[in-house]
C-alpha cells in the first residue's frame, strides 16, 4: 500500500529523478515554456513555482536555496531579477498545463508547461 507516499517514481533511481527535476525546472524557467510527458509535468510544476516564490522573497538564503534547485547562474539571476517581478501581486498559480495529445512513438499524453 502506498498510503502517505506522495510524488511519482518514473522510473528512475532518486538520484536520476532529482537530476530530471532540476534539468526541466531550469529548461522551463529559462525558456518559459516546455513539452514533456503529464506526468513529469505534474511533478515539476510545484517545485518551479516555489523557485518562484523564493525569488519575490528576494532574500539571500532564498537565492541559495532557489541554487541548489536549478542547474544555470543566469536563469536564478532571471527569476530573481525578471520573472518575480511579473508575479509580484500573484498568490500562486504561476504555471499553466495544456494538453497536447499522445506521443506518436508511445503513446504517452504529452503536455505544454507555461509559465502564466
Amino acid at each position: 500500500m502506498r498510503h502517505k507516499v506522495a510524488g511519482r517514481r518514473l522510473g528512475r533511481s532518486s538520484a536520476h529523478r532529482s537530476a530530471l527535476f532540476k534539468n526541466l525546472i531550469t529548461d522551463l524557467l529559462r525558456s518559459e515554456k516546455i513539452v514533456t510527458t503529464e506526468a513529469k509535468a505534474k511533478e515539476i510544476k510545484g517545485l518551479a513555482e516555489k523557485v518562484i516564490t523564493m525569488g519575490k522573497d528576494g532574500s539571500l538564503a532564498a537565492r541559495r536555496r532557489a541554487i541548489t534547485r536549478l542547474t544555470d547562474m543566469d536563469v536564478v539571476d532571471k527569476v530573481f531579477s525578471d520573472i518575480a517581478s511579473r508575479y509580484i501581486d500573484r498568490e500562486g498559480g504561476y504555471t499553466r498545463i495544456l494538453r497536447l495529445g499522445p506521443r506518436q512513438g508511445d503513446g504517452a499524453f504529452m503536455v505544454q508547461l507555461e509559465l502564466v
